[in-house]
């Protein structure tokens, strides 16, 4: 299996206390720069759109099976695969998020959790008829 990086987040979170728990807690704006091979992926994204961004977590720990979920359930212990924890084996996130501009290779984006310098894998839209 080989995943690469498209791009790179860069965002005001430099540590992992800065960051919201999920994106929709933020309206701090980030950017992503997708690299130049990558150039012809972004067209047809516009200012307003709505996108999933799938980021590697690199810093998250990728060892612990188990968390107490922040906000959701009983305050007991769950497996990773029932939370949207950062620590987990492949720590892929997802997050929705809302394009604000693009410009050249730069996305501005608003509701990303991600900390600067996190790699990006992707991004895909998002269509109300079929995500929700």
């Amino acid at each position: 299996m080989e995943c690469v990086p498209i791009g790179i987040v860069h965002s005001p979170f430099e540590t992992k206390e800065d960051a919201p728990r999920q994106g929709i807690f933020t309206d701090k704006p980030s950017r992503i720069t997708i690299y130049e091979k990558y150039r012809d992926g972004l067209s047809g994204l516009c200012a307003g759109d709505k996108v999933f961004v799938l980021c590697w977590f690199d810093r998250a720990e990728r060892d612990i099976l188990k968390v107490k979920p922040h906000g959701h359930g009983d305050g007991k212990m769950r497996g990773v695969f029932s939370t949207r924890a950062p620590v987990r084996p492949n720590p892929i996130s997802l997050t929705l998020v809302t394009i604000t501009s693009v410009n050249d290779l730069v996305l501005t984006v608003k509701g990303l959790e991600a900390l600067d310098n996190t790699p990006v894998l992707d991004i895909k839209p998002y269509y109300g008829d079929i995500d929700s």
